[in-house]
């Protein structure tokens, strides 16, 4: 988001004695190049000179989606000074509909208009072929293309689902680690292999595509030996860990073996080849699900397998008796078991607890793991997840800090990191630490993130990612330096004026460009 104060006018002149004061709102998504916020500019730029506007303020949304107005700092700041009297303007100009949301419901971007109107600011949209000027023609027409905006953004998600659909059962991966005993295999548009993916790698060319392909022998021989020993050792899955861990083996994460990590191998498909995908979704950022297994994409054989699917079979019919031989009241019974030992529950919990079926059976037998705690009497005062999302958020920082690692070195810089503290060192020149922030809900509802800035490291910058409100999916980046950062906590709520959200980005490419080195010569 951006904001500036073109002229120096005072906004109490008579307005017969000045033109009339004017901010403009630019969004830019990824999705045409025509839509670039410098066009938008210009052609707003031209609409406001021939009616003798002077645009004195720019708010601007850049590759920001046009959904819902979380994250678009420059739509709600926009709003946020009409609202509070601080405006200096009379008038806002956006290029077109779209611009201003391809929101899923028109009520939602008619609201956000409608309180600009209610302060006496006018909002027009250059680019269309209508006056907004409150008349039921214009309100006819401006009622379908907000509609159209949004049904736009309906058919693009769904050609990219049907299109990912087609990428899954031709074999192609869509994201996500390989997995202990396999690897990510790189190829071209005519299905040529161009190499191994390491950890934290990713395709540049979109032509190319990723597959699995086995992993090293021994990687591989030791997922044959877990479902052996589950199989035909009637081994448990917590026995397993501890002799994987007793050998001094660890997992493709470099963690040790849990028995929540041993049951993920035993029964994911892609062991026996198969490709599955959709198992969860979140389509036009709405709240993610977890699909039925009937919706899920399914490719028998897409990959080379490294387990019978006999014996593959086999571990899901034992997993699968766990709970199909026991009542509700018998499985009830065993999770108060665990919540008296424990003192609460967690999914976490529930797959590490070998006298429990699977925390899935539980969802699967009540809907819910929340109905089944509630049965069990289990209502904590806590968030009952909070152990589930430490374990998530520790799996997710790897991957992250790798991805930041490609991405300076793509721009053309150089990173050192310190394997025992994660710090980068950038060019020689400044270090920064990258922290992942869990969100918080209050009792009223209200989100906060608390960063706590390390104190030892002193890093040049804290690349500090907040998470959404499930703690599931990364919200936005915040790069704070620490010149500015005179506080060991920080604590952030959902808008935090500029003074902070100037720090604030959807993307690390500003920590991208930061890193990139310019020639002298160019500089010059």
């Amino acid at each position: 988001m951006s904001w500036r104060d073109d002229h120096d006018e005072s906004p109490d002149a008579p307005k017969s004695h000045r033109a009339m004061r004017g901010a403009q709102y630019l969004r830019m998504s990824t999705e045409h190049q025509r839509y670039s916020t410098e066009n938008q500019s210009d052609a707003i730029a031209q609409y406001a000179a021939q009616r003798g506007i002077d645009i004195v303020q720019t708010y601007s949304d850049e590759g920001k989606s046009g959904l819902r107005i979380q994250g678009r700092v420059g739509l709600k700041q926009l709003i946020d000074d009409i609202q509070s009297g601080r405006a200096g303007f009379e008038i806002v100009l956006v290029y077109d509909i779209s611009r201003w949301g391809r929101f899923q419901d028109a009520d939602e971007s008619a609201y956000y208009e409608y309180i600009c109107k209610r302060a006496g600011i006018s909002v027009v949209y250059c680019a269309e072929q209508f006056e907004n000027d409150g008349s039921p023609v214009s309100t006819i027409v401006k009622g379908v293309k907000r509609a159209m905006a949004g049904e736009y953004s309906r058919e693009l998600s769904q050609k990219v689902f049907t299109g990912q659909c087609r990428l899954i059962e031709r074999g192609f991966r869509q994201g996500g680690p390989p997995g202990f005993g396999l690897r990510r295999m790189l190829i071209d548009e005519h299905g040529q292999p161009k190499g191994i993916l390491e950890r934290g790698q990713h395709k540049s060319i979109q032509t190319d595509r990723v597959t699995l392909v086995p992993g090293p022998d021994e990687e591989v021989a030791i997922v044959l030996e877990v479902f052996r020993s589950f199989v035909e050792g009637q081994k448990s899955e917590t026995d397993i860990a501890e002799y994987l861990n007793s050998r001094g083996i660890l997992t493709d994460l470099g963690r040790t073996w849990t028995r929540g990590a041993v049951h993920q191998i035993l029964i994911n498909e892609k062991y026996i080849g198969n490709n599955v995908w959709n198992r969860s979704s979140f389509k036009l950022k709405k709240t993610r699900v977890q699909n039925d297994p009937d919706i899920w994409i399914r490719a028998e054989g897409a990959f080379e397998a490294i387990v019978d699917s006999e014996l593959f079979a086999a571990a899901g019919a034992i997993i699968g008796a766990r709970s199909a031989r026991l009542t509700d009241d018998e499985m009830l019974a065993a999770l108060r078991n665990i919540l008296q030992a424990q003192g609460y529950l967690s999914g976490l919990i529930i797959d590490e607890a070998d006298t429990l079926p699977s925390s899935g059976s539980y969802r699967t037998r009540f809907g819910s793991l929340l109905r089944a705690y509630q049965l069990v009497g289990f209502k904590p005062d806590r968030d009952y997840r909070y152990v589930e999302i430490n374990r998530r958020l520790r799996d997710l920082h790897p991957d992250i800090v790798s991805h930041s690692i490609m991405g300076i070195e793509q721009a053309g810089g150089h990173v050192d990191r310190d394997p025992g503290t994660d710090l980068l060192t950038i060019n020689t020149e400044f270090t920064a630490s990258i922290v992942i922030v869990r969100c918080h809900e209050t009792a009223a509802g209200s989100l906060r993130w608390n960063i706590r800035f390390d104190a030892s490291l002193k890093p040049d910058i804290t690349v500090a990612i907040r998470m959404d409100r499930p703690n599931r999916n990364l919200l936005d980046y915040y790069l704070l330096p620490r010149i500015d950062m005179t506080l060991p906590r920080l604590r952030l709520a959902e808008s935090n004026g500029l003074s902070l959200d100037a720090y604030r980005f959807d993307t690390l490419s500003p920590l991208f460009e930061m890193a990139a080195q310019v020639p002298i010569t160019e500089a010059a």
